[in-house]
């Protein structure tokens, strides 16, 4: 299968209905389908044949925008089998590891598929995702939302489940994603598959996690010095003159580690910068004085 149509709704659509209040809904469409409400009921035969941006009237008389789904909306909307990368971190994996068409791209922990769908979309019909889950539970869950959204499975994806260290079976990997407990247990074997430049990217929850992946990445050996960081995003209220950041906000959700494959046999230069005093514990200072 490609990637999503476009053109009018048609039966078997999925369509995000949002009213006046702004709160949406997801519908299937089916020929003799019918969305109810409080507010009234929608006849699907009202949507199909129509184009995204239509907006339809419900029995009681209440108003209805109706657009497909942004690959944002339908990954927080997604039935779970373990918790969603949120699309702000998606956004910046894409990004910040510079996943690009035709990359060959290896996914370790694929949780509900949310960020393998980012990735696929990524990667384009050129590229290549491969996607390694311990839990056969979460991968049938994952399966169903990716090709839900896609219309179909993807001749691009392949989902492997088994341990990434013990099941990886691929080599000169572009970039590599670990969203898991212990990704430094996977530097290693990452290291192995990654090619020259390649990108390794560790998606982790905690500080404890975060310290643990930086310094396994800097011991390896095989990466240039990690970068971490973690995103928020607030939104703005903005009414004529009235323009103030709304009182919530989409905080932490996790933490972002990010370093690129050195040539082999070849070691990063020192770090310029030395670390401050205590930073690695009272045994280590007092080693170095």
């Amino acid at each position: 299968m490609g990637f999503r149509r476009h053109g009018p709704f048609q039966a078997g659509d999925q369509v995000q209905l949002t009213d006046p209040k702004n709160k949406r809904h997801t519908v299937t469409l089916k020929e003799d389908g019918v969305f109810h409400t409080h507010k009234g009921g929608i006849p699907h035969s009202d949507l199909i044949g129509r184009p995204e941006g239509s907006v339809v009237r419900s029995s009681g008389g209440t108003q209805y925008l109706a657009f497909r789904h942004l690959l944002q909306d339908y990954t927080l909307s997604m039935p779970r089998g373990a918790a969603v990368i949120y699309p702000k971190d998606s956004a910046q994996i894409v990004a910040m590891a510079d996943i690009f068409p035709g990359a060959r791209v290896v996914e370790a922990g694929v949780g509900s598929g949310a960020l393998t769908c980012f990735l696929l979309r990524a990667v384009g019909s050129e590229g290549r995702v491969t996607s390694y889950e311990r839990r056969e539970d979460f991968a049938e869950v994952a399966t169903k939302n990716v090709e839900k959204f896609y219309g179909g499975p993807m001749d691009q994806w392949r989902l492997v489940v088994g341990d990434f260290v013990d099941a990886l079976d691929e080599s000169d990997v572009d970039r590599i994603i670990l969203d898991m407990l212990a990704p430094w247990e996977c530097v290693d074997a990452a290291a192995k598959a990654l090619t020259p430049g390649g990108v390794i990217c560790c998606y982790v929850a905690t500080t404890t996690q975060l310290s643990r992946t930086v310094e396994t990445l800097r011991e390896h050996g095989s990466f240039t010095e990690p970068h971490a960081w973690e995103t928020l995003v607030r939104d703005w209220h903005v009414e004529g003159l009235a323009v103030r950041p709304d009182h919530r906000m989409v905080g932490h959700t996790g933490f972002l580690v990010t370093a690129r494959r050195m040539a082999d046999g070849v070691t990063p230069p020192p770090r310029r910068r030395r670390p401050a005093k205590g930073a690695y514990g009272e045994e280590s200072t007092s080693s170095t004085s």
